[in-house]
């Protein structure tokens, strides 16, 4: 049986199963065994659809500059099958436990995003299981294009991504990193956008203090006078304050941020020479923080010790899209009102398709800025009191945020940034039953 018919197969046996249940009841959710969702969620009933055998990669052809891949297939695994063929997925999200799936049903982002876009911008065709079993195949241009365009950043609520068509890029075997150091957050921006229109295969940065800016660019290469090793004993966000220029496999590139989690394994102490010793090479990476964070979460530890200190915590772990003539003032106000660094940076291409549930201004350059840390505090606050002056913040500056972490926006508010007006007739056409939550009641009710 070949990959194809194998996937039928196994898609014919998902439906049976499906029929065979019953109706209505508990909510449906998906059984995930990992989850790079940073919101705390009500343990609500739901009946959970285990798609976990839906992770292959299908077929790859370089030829024509695209893959087909199944939905719970993590992005580790379609770069060890990509690669081979001298291509990789055109946006690779920075952590490997994340699943095609999820980076098409919410937001994936990457150093190629200056040039391909976010991870649902390289999308050509996409299988989705709606809640009430049916499968339908949606492209562009068919009569499924309404729910191909409102398939990302819909988190599950208008179904499932059972196969996906996507873009990939050529790669070189080698990447040849160039980081410069700014002062001036208007001189950074400004090159930034200067950046994104040179010859440059990667473009990101750093914000580690406010006279401190990394802007990082890669290029292919064929050939590396030495490759740096950023999976044991080296940490790659601390290469950029004393390297100018650096060299990676192509592997090793995309997955520069994965070992330390960018840097929050510092939370975990995984910095510290001889944790890092203990942990060893095979469990430095986001999968074994995530299952500390889990852990951590579900016997609170660290809220007890913060008791304990008379201490307020708040985690604010925030990705947000922000006009690029107002990333310099986004910034001052990140440094101003909650204090996290260091800031990751990533441009976005200016949209070249609308995508309804992230709304980006045609014609306008976004830049991501990432920021995941806790802001302490000896004052009570209303719960998520810093997360909620960042979401007016972006608002008020004309960018998006993304849903995978906590949020708390009121309905009428949510419903403006995130287009529910056109939400509304998808989900009466998709999940006519109401079978899936909606959108507001998932990411933000967190239900």
């Amino acid at each position: 049986m070949n990959a194809g018919q194998d996937h039928e197969a196994r898609k014919a046996a998902l439906l049976a199963t499906l029929q065979a249940g019953e109706a209505g009841g508990a909510p449906l959710g998906l059984h995930k065994r990992t989850s790079n969702l940073f919101r705390d969620r009500k343990e609500s009933a739901k009946r959970r659809l285990d798609l976990g055998t839906f992770n292959h990669v299908l077929e790859v052809d370089p030829a024509e500059g695209w893959v087909d891949v199944e939905g719970l297939t993590t992005f580790e695994a379609l770069v060890d099958q990509t690669l081979p063929h001298g291509v990789m997925p055109a946006v690779v999200p920075q952590l490997k436990t994340i699943t095609v799936g999820g980076a098409a049903a919410g937001v994936g982002i990457e150093a190629t995003s200056f040039r391909q876009g976010l991870v649902h911008d390289t999308l050509l065709a996409l299988d989705v299981l709606l809640p009430g079993g049916d499968i339908v195949h949606c492209t562009p241009h068919n009569e499924h294009a309404d729910l191909f365009h409102g398939f990302p950043n819909s988190y599950g609520t208008l179904g499932y991504a059972l196969r996906l068509r996507m873009r990939t890029l050529p790669v070189r075997p080698f990447a040849r990193v160039d980081h410069v150091r700014y002062s001036d957050p208007q001189v950074y921006f400004r090159d930034v956008g200067r950046a994104c229109e040179s010859d440059a295969d990667f473009v990101d940065g750093v914000v580690f203090s406010p006279d401190s800016l990394i802007l990082s660019t890669a290029r292919f290469v064929d050939t590396a006078p030495w490759q740096s090793d950023y999976g044991y004993q080296h940490i790659y966000y601390r290469s950029l304050l004393h390297k100018t220029t650096d060299y990676l496999n192509v592997r090793d590139y995309l997955w520069r941020w994965d070992t330390d989690w960018f840097w929050c394994s510092k939370n975990v102490y995984a910095q510290n020479w001889l944790v890092r010793r203990l942990l060893g090479r095979e469990r430095l990476n986001s999968r074994t923080y995530t299952r500390i964070m889990r852990w951590n979460a579900r016997w609170g530890l660290t809220r007890a010790l913060s008791r304990l200190r008379g201490d307020h915590p708040e985690s604010v772990i925030q990705d947000v899209d922000i006009p690029i003539e107002h990333a310099p003032e986004f910034l001052a106000f990140l440094l101003r009102e909650i204090g996290l660094l260091p800031i990751w940076i990533c441009p976005v291409r200016p949209p070249q398709a609308q995508f309804t549930l992230y709304p980006l201004r045609e014609g306008t350059r976004y830049v991501n800025f990432g920021f995941w840390d806790v802001v302490h505090s000896l004052a009570a606050h209303e719960p998520g009191h810093y997360n909620r002056l960042v979401e007016a913040e972006v608002l008020r500056l004309g960018g998006i945020k993304s849903l995978y972490s906590d949020s708390f926006f009121d309905r009428e508010t949510f419903a403006r940034a995130y287009n529910m007006a056109a939400y509304e007739p998808l989900k009466r056409k998709y999940d006519p039953g109401g079978r899936t939550l909606g959108l507001y009641e998932k990411v933000v009710l967190r239900a």
